[in-house]
């Protein structure tokens, strides 16, 4: 990754979201409720694919070159940049909030900087996957593909129902189904049994945030279900199909009709990977999926301290514990086991997160680390939440390189891995026994 040669500018924006940069600041960043100074080192070139807002009624902060000190901007708001997937943010935009502001939607506000002609920002890339990056979609196509299916199967509510996202949510997963490639969704369950402050398919009324998605409305049956799977496997390169999308609640609470899909997919074809991204809540359910065919359980956190991991998901009907214990019973069937990590600069990467991140992998024989970025407005999640002391931030890279030097079994990324990376990190996972 390219750096700059020394710490970028300050970018500002107008109300109609212009963005120009205030030479006389250079760009400050938050982690956690501090703002702080940055180096060249921390930036990249903001990668393509990445989206670029204006923050309304937030005045930018920026480090003043001459003397180092924190200052506000007086050129109007603040912006940020949303990296393009496959990159995890280090640092959040510097900002200070303005009475009556507008509280902002379920995004990253990663800081961004400009400089000879290029804007940079605070991330690296954590997956070489292209699964999702830009360059790799051709809407046009897509459309006439979801078009074309629907023309010939008028029966499959699925079908219907990933065309939707396909076309009207622009949804990467169900983009390459379309596009006959990779990982493809499978979206089951209407309802939820957990709360999470920043769900994009359900916010309460008197939440100040929409949802970007409604849910899927009704439960598709095994058929519906199995058909689009196999047909996927059928053709696709490296194919993959997930449970547990953002277009729905909690899929775990459908296992049974999970696990009959499930059985009808490996009746028809021993292709592919069958992934279930979930909470991971019902440890019962796990182990009937397990033993039906699952080939591998993703479970999102935003924390592996249960205070905190509590705060965000309000859990209901299941506890922290119960989450533990999926992840045991799914390595004891010899399934992979990833966690979609949340990473919020500030409170992810302290010491207190690190000792309980390192004993959740220990004690659950995880194999893998999504290093997902935490799409939620700081300052709304801070007043939601009752942040515990986590100790000084180290940095979100440093923390990083800790949990790859301390567990070089494990495997980093993104994205729910193809058959070759399980087939070759699950073996290593035993390394954790010695």
């Amino acid at each position: 990754m390219k750096h700059p040669h020394k710490v970028p500018y300050l970018v500002c924006s107008d109300e109609e979201g212009n963005l120009f940069e205030d030479e006389s600041l250079q760009v400050a960043a938050r982690v956690g409720n501090s703002i702080i100074a940055l180096k060249p080192t921390d930036f990249i070139e903001l990668p393509f694919g990445s989206d670029m807002f204006n923050l309304p009624g937030r005045i930018p902060l920026g480090i003043d070159p001459l003397t180092g000190e924190v200052k506000q901007s007086d050129m109007g708001y603040a912006s940020a940049a949303f990296v393009a997937p496959a990159h995890t943010q280090t640092h959040l935009a510097a900002w200070v909030t303005e009475p009556g502001a507008p509280t902002l939607p379920l995004y990253a506000y990663t800081a961004l900087g400009w400089l000879d002609g290029k804007f940079y920002t605070t991330a690296v890339r954590v997956d070489p996957d292209r699964r999702q990056d830009c360059d790799q979609f051709n809407q046009n196509a897509v459309e006439r593909s979801a078009k074309r299916e629907l023309k010939a199967n008028k029966t499959n509510r699925l079908l219907e129902h990933i065309a939707h996202c396909a076309t009207v949510y622009i949804c990467p997963a169900a983009r390459n189904y379309f596009l006959n490639r990779w990982e493809a969704p499978l979206p089951t369950s209407p309802t939820c049994n957990s709360q999470c402050l920043g769900c994009i398919s359900y916010q309460p009324k008197e939440h100040p945030i929409t949802s970007t998605q409604n849910r899927i409305t009704f439960v598709p049956t095994p058929e519906e279900i199995a058909e689009i799977a196999t047909g996927h496997f059928a053709i696709a390169p490296n194919p993959i199909v997930s449970f547990g999308q953002g277009c729905e609640g909690e899929p775990i609470l459908q296992w049974k009709t999970i696990k009959e899909s499930i059985i009808l997919m490996r009746k028809a074809t021993t292709k592919g990977v069958i992934n279930l991204n979930s909470n991971a809540s019902l440890p019962n359910a796990v182990d009937e999926l397990c033993k039906a065919g699952l080939d591998s359980l993703r479970v999102s956190m935003n924390s592996a301290r249960e205070p905190l991991y509590n705060a965000y998901y309000k859990p209901r009907n299941y506890t922290f514990s119960d989450v533990k214990e999926s992840m045991r019973i799914a390595r004891r069937n010899g399934i992979w086991v990833s966690i979609n990590y949340f990473v919020f600069p500030g409170i992810t990467d302290t010491e207190a997160e690190f000792d309980a991140l390192c004993n959740l992998i220990s004690d659950c024989k995880i194999n893998m680390i999504q290093w997902r970025n935490f799409n939620i407005d700081p300052e709304w999640f801070f007043h939601n939440v009752e942040v515990p002391n986590g100790g000084n931030a180290m940095g979100v890279k440093v923390f990083m390189d800790r949990i790859r030097q301390k567990f070089p079994h494990m495997y980093h990324g993104y994205f729910n891995p193809g058959r070759e990376i399980i087939e070759e990190y699950l073996p290593l996972v035993k390394s954790l026994d010695a």
